[in-house]
């Protein structure tokens, strides 16, 4: 691992908890029905947990019932970047946040209109700010 990398993780280590590391910096996911923001209702902003950039809004949030919080739109399509996955023995698309690379989780064509897109996002990339 070269020295800036390993300053790189050290300080991410520092900012996330142990379980966000693990999600956001080495693509981990978190059990189904266990997130924070699974069931959250509140109007507001979802921001990446890593960056602070703007990734979804509370208005194109639904229940999709997959045991995550899914979004059939990003607040601006520019914050995220999409990459083939194909671990677990099938292709995804893996989701991430274009400004620190984070992982949010993947995104399926399988969504309610108008998109018909389910972005679906680990809580732990995530941080809620509620509408005043």
């Amino acid at each position: 691992m070269n020295d800036s990398k390993k300053k790189d993780d050290d300080q991410w280590r520092e900012k996330l908890t142990a379980q966000q590391y693990q999600v956001c910096r080495n693509k981990g996911t978190e059990p189904p029905f266990t997130g924070e923001y699974n069931d959250e209702k509140r109007a507001g902003e979802y921001l990446c947990a890593c960056c602070e950039t703007k990734l979804f809004e509370s208005d194109s949030k639904y229940d999709s019932g997959s045991g995550w919080p899914s979004f059939y739109a990003a607040a601006d399509t520019s914050c995220i970047d999409e990459e083939t996955d194909g671990t677990l023995g099938m292709e995804r698309t893996e989701i991430m946040c274009s400004q620190c690379g984070s992982h949010l989780g993947h995104v399926f064509a399988d969504g309610p209109q108008p998109t018909g897109m389910r972005y679906c996002v680990n809580s732990l990339s995530l941080k809620f700010e509620e509408q005043e």
